[in-house]
């Protein structure tokens, strides 16, 4: 038995809405997870001490990787003035910031017999801690849904 309304049936219609529906609701989450990675982190540091070298910024995701393996990292020629790095379309979650002035460019922090950096250094949120680097806990910035500044200033010894 088949249901005929005006010349489609019953069938086709149910169908069609189906997939108009679908349709639908796949351009609603397609949005969804393009509006959610619009955040960024924006971070100015001053206090550089010298032209020589380059400023380089690492942003980590985990206290596994943190200081290792940053999933961004970003290098500027270093001028003796401030500088401004901005990490764009990043999901919410917390980020830890390292940043360092490799005066000599050999791509780490440059540390005496104690220990002790000889380049410039800074974390996230300013983070310092009595011996070696902050923890990944104390140097994160947070996002939820906003873009964050930070005014980072490096530390020589």
């Amino acid at each position: 038995m088949e249901c005929r309304l005006g010349e489609r049936n019953f069938t086709e219609k149910f169908a069609m809405k189906y997939i108009t529906c679908c349709a639908i609701g796949f351009v609603l989450v397609l949005s969804w997870f393009e509006t959610s990675a619009q955040s960024s982190i924006e971070i100015h540091v001053n206090n550089i001490k010298s032209k020589k070298g380059s400023i380089q910024f690492g942003l980590f995701t985990t206290e596994a990787d943190y200081l290792k393996n940053p999933i961004e990292k970003r290098v500027i020629k270093s001028t003796g003035k401030d500088v401004t790095v901005v990490f764009e379309n990043l999901q919410p979650g917390d980020y830890a910031l390292s940043v360092i002035h490799d005066e000599n460019e050999n791509g780490q922090l440059d540390s005496n017999a104690l220990g002790i950096p000889k380049e410039g250094f800074a974390f996230g949120n300013n983070a310092l801690s009595s011996f070696g680097p902050p923890s990944f806990e104390k140097a994160k910035i947070t996002i939820v849904d906003q873009d964050i500044k930070q005014d980072i200033k490096l530390k020589y010894f």
